[in-house]
């Protein structure tokens, strides 16, 4: 058996005998004239039901025996002729057949649910018979039972995170700190197994006895890098531990990463084995799958009903809002993401309209660039005392030529030795040597969107900088130099690309400055981005939480001297091409 978009069909194995069994349609939204599609459909081994996924929601169906092929609607509930069943309340992934083929598995992030068929038709049955009895009955407004529901078990499995130990100073480098305007030359920076201790003028914090002394003279030291809208993109269906997204945007400084739409629920197992050490690479945090149309929300509870997935069950703290609805289901979702403590962030949808409403409603983030420019005074004002957080992935642009083929028209990355350790040679070859896409200067907009990122910086407003997975590591760069491109200052460039990109995913309390007690992660550059911003990729070393690398190897130097196991990708070249050595 197997499956067309919303088909069952069966074969034989010498591939003859060909037949198709059943049709299925989900729901159909305003709008459309046909219902969603399944992205499963799987016989039970009895081959009288079907099991099928539409929109994360599970449901059982009767397959036919004999005669033309039915299609059957599961939002239509006068569908007597081949019954279906939802089975899911609030969703559910990775459906199966239990071995009998009257029970249904799946998961749902970190519960594992089993819905038994017969269980529930008998109490359907008793229900029916008390609801029978009840009409005869003085007691007619008594509350019926919910129904059946299926059986869940969470699963718990701990595991101690990755916290080094050790006690080192940095000592006389330059420390952009982020704590406001404050640059500390010739600083001592005092760090304690993963946090920093005490940052100050050299000599005015306490050194312990002890600690190990790393001499930075001559560097400048800044947060690590925050990205706010990194596709990361890493393997999914078999979990690897050399994800080379990750190394190469830890490699490029980037410590934190939020992905706001992954597509899938992978993301929650690798950002755990980074914890863990498991894998090598920046801080994970995602939205998880964002939250479409296709969920049909429209009223408070179904708002709470889908948001609750990703509170209690994927625990993203975060979620986007992907045009999910008018504005009265944005609200909904909104409303419901408050009550359920996430913070949700949004699709720009080349909607302005859109984009002002989401903001009067209280949206914190807003991902891509606003449809038109200029804008003026009033806008960055909304932005700004609202305080929402604008991350425009101006590689990406809207309104005119991606930013990102400014760069690779005009600079060589294909060629970049740091670039090509960390990212496999076909990936690079598929984004550099056959482009066609160059562009007069004058043609290019981002520089246009970064007046209104300079104007909101500003005026008090937060930006952070989202490099869209373009360019796994060096995109960050490029992403963070075009959002500066209309003059804005070096230092507030800095601050969007570190705490305020923490401020954007609730993380400021521990990242994006050089601060007592806060997570040590930072960047030691070899020049002064002050004076020049591209030397925000002039990275020497990169500490994460507390671990210093090579930023060349990606080599731990402190606490432990480990060098980076060798990747599949070094000796990947055919024999007699030049290739890269590792």
């Amino acid at each position: 058996l197997f499956r067309t978009p919303d088909k069952l069909i069966s074969i034989r194995w010498d591939g003859t005998d060909e037949q198709e069994h059943l049709e299925v349609r989900g729901p159909t939204l305003s709008g459309f004239d046909e219902g969603l599609t399944p992205t499963t459909i799987e016989m039970a081994p009895r081959g009288d039901q079907a099991l099928v996924e539409i929109q994360r929601q599970i449901y059982t169906v009767t397959v036919p025996r004999i005669g033309v092929t039915p299609t059957i609607n599961l939002s239509d509930p006068d569908n007597a002729a081949f019954p279906s069943r939802r089975v899911t309340s609030i969703g559910g992934e990775f459906p199966t057949w239990g071995a009998g083929g009257r029970t249904v598995h799946w998961s749902l992030g970190n519960a594992h649910f089993v819905y038994d068929l017969d269980e529930a038709e008998a109490e359907a049955n008793e229900d029916a018979e008390e609801a029978a009895a009840q009409d005869d009955n003085d007691e007619a407004g008594q509350k019926m039972d919910e129904g059946y529901r299926a059986v869940e078990h969470r699963v718990v499995i701990e595991a101690a995170r990755d916290i080094p130990t050790g006690l080192a100073v940095l000592r006389g480098g330059r420390a952009v700190t982020m704590n406001g305007g404050e640059v500390i030359d010739n600083a001592d920076i005092v760090i304690r197994d993963n946090r920093i201790e005490a940052v100050g003028p050299r000599g005015s914090a306490t050194v312990p006895d002890g600690a190990t002394v790393l001499d930075i003279s001559g560097r400048t030291v800044v947060p690590g890098y925050v990205d706010t809208h990194a596709h990361l993109r890493a393997r999914d269906g078999l979990h690897r531990t050399d994800v080379w997204p990750y190394l190469a945007n830890l490699a490029y400084g980037v410590t934190t990463t939020r992905d706001p739409q992954t597509g899938n629920t992978e993301v929650l197992s690798y950002a755990d084995m980074v914890r863990t050490g498991a894998v090598l690479g920046p801080r994970v945090y995602s939205t998880g799958p964002g939250v479409f149309w296709q969920d049909g929300i429209d009223t408070a509870e179904e708002a709470r009903d889908a948001m609750q997935r990703y509170a209690d069950y994927f625990d993203t703290k975060t979620i986007k809002m992907y045009v999910a609805a008018a504005r009265k289901g944005r609200q909904h979702i909104i409303m419901a993401a408050r009550e359920l403590g996430l913070m949700p962030t949004t699709e720009g949808a080349l909607n302005i309209r859109q984009n002002l409403t989401e903001t009067i409603d209280g949206y914190p983030g807003l991902e891509h660039s606003i449809p038109i420019f200029p804008v003026y005074g009033d806008y960055v004002k909304l932005f700004a005392e609202t305080g929402r957080v604008y991350t425009p992935t101006l590689l990406v642009s809207y309104g005119g030529p991606w930013a990102e083929n400014w760069f690779y028209s005009r600079e060589n990355p294909h060629d970049d030795e740091k670039l090509r350790r960390f990212v496999p040679h076909d990936e690079i070859d598929a984004r550099t040597l056959r482009r066609g896409q160059w562009f007069r200067a004058d043609q290019h907009v981002f520089s246009r969107h970064g007046e209104f990122v300079k104007d909101l910086v500003e005026g008090g407003g937060k930006a952070g900088v989202g490099s869209h997975g373009q360019l796994q590591g060096l995109g960050y760069h490029w992403e963070l130099w075009a959002m500066a491109s209309a003059g804005m200052d070096a230092h507030d460039a800095l601050r969007m690309a570190t705490i305020m990109g923490a401020e954007a995913i609730g993380l400021d309390q521990d990242l994006g400055s050089i601060e007592a007690g806060k997570l040590a992660d930072l960047v030691i550059l070899t020049a002064n981005p002050l004076d020049d911003l591209r030397n925000t990729n002039a990275i020497e070393q990169v500490m994460l939480n507390g671990r210093l690398y090579d930023a060349d190897t990606l080599d731990e130097v402190y606490p432990r001297r480990r060098p980076l196991a060798p990747l599949w990708w070094w000796d990947d070249e055919p024999e007699g091409v030049p290739g890269i050595a590792p």
